[in-house]
């Protein structure tokens, strides 16, 4: 009769344990959320199996967090998982001290997975005096099993979630590529007397960078090329602002200086000097071959005209450095027939080689006495593959844009 009463406990705990199983199984089918798991399985410990304590601490976000406990004291939870427990591999039996007093826990269980440790079960309670089992060591292999299902459902909620968060954000990526591509100019002039071609590649999905071609009238036109500091959606959205305004402030008022002191208003007002924006910005009368500009700490533009080649880079500080521009300098150059100018931003001096030398002013110059002049969309295929021969392998560290004109 003993023999037979055994093998019908233990097939019972072996029916309970598969039931248990399933249970947890269930809830983890059904996406039970996190705290349902963690309260279940704590129901389990305590309540089916009479374990007298437990805590969870699990790693999440690079922070040991408690994410289950009962029967414990405060000091219990004072543990540096890092420097006591990141060795524990396996299941280990504390008797260890801790800050001279014993630890009030007996058994440390390591989850893991993929060769990542998840989380720490620990458990208390045995009782040395006991003449029966601890349900500890009872079922230790049971609640092992139990911790690592519940533990690597909750790491893989984890990474679910990590993963709809990045397909949001490129989603929203998509779709400011978009918005900025609408944008930039589709149309750029290209007739008897002007002839401007460009070039550009964010960064990242959306970037910083600007420019924008303006006709005011048959004779005059704006060229204008931005950057504003910081990369992403929010310099972009700063910048689709800043071309908004550009164009409305051109649309009433034609004198650089005043559209230089409006559109600074703005960025400061939007900023507050977190973030600030440089500028070229020039106006061509094709009746007067006169070019006005006004530099607000842009690299400075390139004029090549009878096989010289000129800085522009006269003007103002960045627009929102300061609530109000200390000194404004707009400067006018007579510009020859056939004569070329490039606009561009930081992303092109700035990109370097596997030696660490930066694409500088002087090496763009060289290449401007290299390269075939007679068309702007020529002009930047040249000067991108030059500075991708110069890069090597090296990625780009910012957003690149490049404007090619031509004075006819």
């Amino acid at each position: 009769m003993p023999e037979i009463q055994g093998k019908e406990n233990r097939r019972s705990v072996k029916d309970f344990k598969l039931n248990t199983l399933l249970e947890i199984t269930n809830a983890i089918n059904n996406n039970l959320p996190e705290e349902q798991l963690f309260i279940l399985f704590e129901y389990i410990l305590k309540n089916q199996l009479n374990i007298g304590k437990a805590v969870i601490f699990i790693n999440q976000d690079n922070v040991w967090q408690v994410v289950l406990q009962y029967n414990v004291k405060k000091e219990d939870l004072m543990i540096n998982i890092e420097h006591e427990l990141k060795k524990v591999t396996d299941i280990t039996v504390l008797n260890t001290a801790r800050n001279g007093t014993s630890s009030s826990f007996d058994v440390v269980i390591p989850i893991h997975h993929q060769s990542k440790t998840l989380a720490y079960l620990l458990l208390g309670d045995l009782d040395e005096q006991a003449r029966t089992p601890s349900p500890i060591i009872k079922h230790l292999g049971f609640i092992q099993t139990l911790a690592n299902i519940t533990a690597v459902a909750v790491e893989n909620k984890r990474l679910e979630r990590e993963h709809l968060e990045q397909e949001m954000l490129m989603q929203e990526l998509r779709m400011a590529n978009q918005m900025q591509e609408m944008l930039l100019p589709k149309q750029l002039p290209d007739n008897k007397k002007l002839q401007i071609s460009a070039f550009y590649k964010p960064h990242l999905e959306v970037g910083g960078d600007f420019y924008d071609v303006i006709e005011l009238s048959n004779q005059e036109t704006v060229i204008c090329m931005a950057d504003v500091s910081g990369k992403g959606i929010s310099a972009a959205l700063m910048m689709a602002n800043f071309q908004a305004h550009l164009r409305a402030n051109l649309k009433v008022e034609s004198d650089l200086e005043i559209v230089m002191n409006n559109l600074n208003e703005v960025v400061w007002s939007n900023a507050f000097g977190d973030r600030y924006i440089t500028c070229f910005i020039a106006k061509y009368n094709s009746r007067t071959r006169v070019l006005e500009y006004i530099n607000a700490a842009h690299p400075a533009a390139q004029l090549i005209q009878n096989k010289r080649i000129t800085e522009l880079g006269q003007g103002c500080v960045g627009l929102g450095m300061f609530e109000t521009i200390p000194t404004i300098n707009k400067t006018s150059v007579v510009i020859a027939k056939n004569s070329s100018m490039l606009l561009y931003t930081d992303g092109i001096t700035e990109t370097s080689n596997h030696r660490e030398e930066q694409f500088q002013d002087g090496k763009m110059q060289e290449i401007f006495k290299k390269i075939t002049m007679d068309e702007t969309k020529k002009m930047n295929e040249q000067l991108i593959e030059a500075l991708d021969e110069f890069r090597g392998k090296n990625p780009y560290a910012d957003d690149v844009a490049l404007v090619s004109c031509r004075f006819l």
